[in-house]
């Protein structure tokens, strides 16, 4: 049997989660809908819904902490966009993939539609929907060119939807969804809004991909393996070893949560100076030197250098500034990447003590290990090994640091019409009407 045959049986198969992988589907599904409500006021998220909002009103599917609803397609848009904006959504660490972001708007506008959902069926759906997207990142054997939560996020997503909505022809889904993937690493080079609204395009897609096989078409049935295939145009790899383990280890609970609304790349660093910071160990004025060792995939998505003229896409991803924030005002947040903060001396100071120096680790997906060496003024050098970021699924976020972040998502979140998006999420995701 072929690698997608494997992928297709996986996808409408029945499951049973066992309880580590629901217990992470539940916290998971918690945490995005936190994202996409603060992402709710971001900049860029007015124009999104109003750019949606052209392609039809009066829907059936919600969107998050707004009191609105749009078609699905819409819906799906608007709030992957506002699950990702920030760079607060979890991450798939090995497989470099932001699954949660489109698999959950996409069935959360899937669900809406229908009507409500089964809490379980929903769980195995999310569970599903991120396995492949993750385990297509898992296979990759090339460093990112395509924006991979995108491309791999739309076929998760679209199987995932498909499974909810009972389509048969799982097959065709994965075709159109393939034929619809899209978005370059560009947009994150260039810290573009493109970014965001390429996890957007992918959540529309995976349903868009859905109803037009419910309305009778067919994709290409070869499209992960085929001389034209994922596997040969978006990322070079065999997804032969990822098929092998389908159902044994759900990549659910391999996923890890961002402590800090920015890009994850930067939270080892920022982790270890919250927690120095915390025990009393330094502080901005103590710090001569921060010396970061890091994969090259860490250098390319955040090594980049401050600019005066940046945009808050951009600064998400600039780990000299990010550095100088987390010592100033001991957290990260999103509305401190303002024109006033960019030409702040005190922070173009502090953000000129960080160097960043590329390790020998030869896997160019790889977001750890990291190593942090910060010298103080009296000559004092502290020295940290990271094996896994704060988040990761061995270096868990405590209750705190949870509840921390809920409540920072609240704060930044419009006024929330119902409040089981944070009180009871899972309540929220399957039933669109509050009991």
């Amino acid at each position: 049997m072929s690698a997608t045959a494997r992928i297709l049986d996986f996808a409408c198969a029945e499951h049973r989660l066992p309880d580590p992988a629901r217990a992470a589907a539940l916290h998971l599904l918690g945490d995005t809908l936190a994202a996409g409500a603060a992402g709710s006021t971001a900049p860029g998220a007015e124009g999104v819904f109003a750019a949606a909002s052209g392609w039809g009103q009066g829907g059936d599917a919600r969107i998050i902490a707004r009191d609105a609803r749009l078609p699905a397609v819409g819906a799906a848009f608007v709030n992957a966009f506002q699950i990702h904006c920030l760079e607060w959504d979890a991450v798939h660490e090995p497989a470099v993939v932001h699954a949660l972001s489109t698999v959950t708007a996409s069935l959360l506008a899937a669900i809406d539609r229908r009507g409500g959902c089964d809490p379980e069926e929903a769980l195995v759906a999310l569970a599903v929907g991120v396995d492949i997207a993750s385990g297509l990142g898992l296979a990759a054997e090339t460093p990112l060119r395509f924006f991979r939560p995108a491309t791999a996020g739309c076929i998760g997503s679209a199987l995932a939807v498909a499974r909810i909505e009972g389509v048969e022809n799982m097959a065709d889904v994965l075709g159109l969804a393939y034929s619809q993937c899209a978005g370059t690493m560009q947009a994150h080079v260039e810290g573009s809004i493109a970014l965001p609204l390429q996890i957007a395009g992918a959540a529309r897609s995976a349903i868009a991909a859905v109803d037009l096989v419910k309305a009778g078409l067919t994709g290409p049935h070869d499209a992960l393996e085929g001389p034209f295939g994922y596997f040969r145009l978006f990322d070079e790899g065999d997804p032969a070893a990822y098929a092998r383990d389908l159902g044994r280890t759900w990549r659910i609970a391999e996923v890890s949560i961002k402590p800090f609304p920015s890009g994850r790349a930067s939270h080892a660093v920022l982790a270890t100076i919250d927690m120095l910071m915390r025990d009393g160990a330094i502080d901005a004025v103590s710090i001569e030197r921060i010396e970061a060792f890091v994969p090259p995939l860490i250098a390319r998505l955040v090594g980049r250098p401050m600019k005066r003229d940046m945009t808050p896409a951009y600064a998400r991803l600039c780990l000299p500034l990010l550095v100088a924030l987390m010592l100033t005002d001991e957290r990260i947040d999103p509305r401190r990447f303002t024109a006033a903060t960019f030409v702040d001396p005190a922070i173009l100071a502090l953000a000129d003590r960080l160097a960043i120096t590329v390790d020998d680790n030869p896997d160019l997906n790889a977001l750890s290990p990291q190593r942090l060496a910060i010298t103080l003024r009296d000559g004092t050098r502290i020295e940290r090994a990271i094996p896994n970021t704060l988040g990761h699924p061995e270096a868990a976020m405590s209750a705190g640091q949870t509840a921390a972040k809920r409540d920072l998502a609240r704060e930044l979140a419009r006024a929330e019409p119902d409040p089981r998006l944070f009180s009871d999420p899972l309540s929220y995701f399957t039933r669109p009407e509050p009991a």
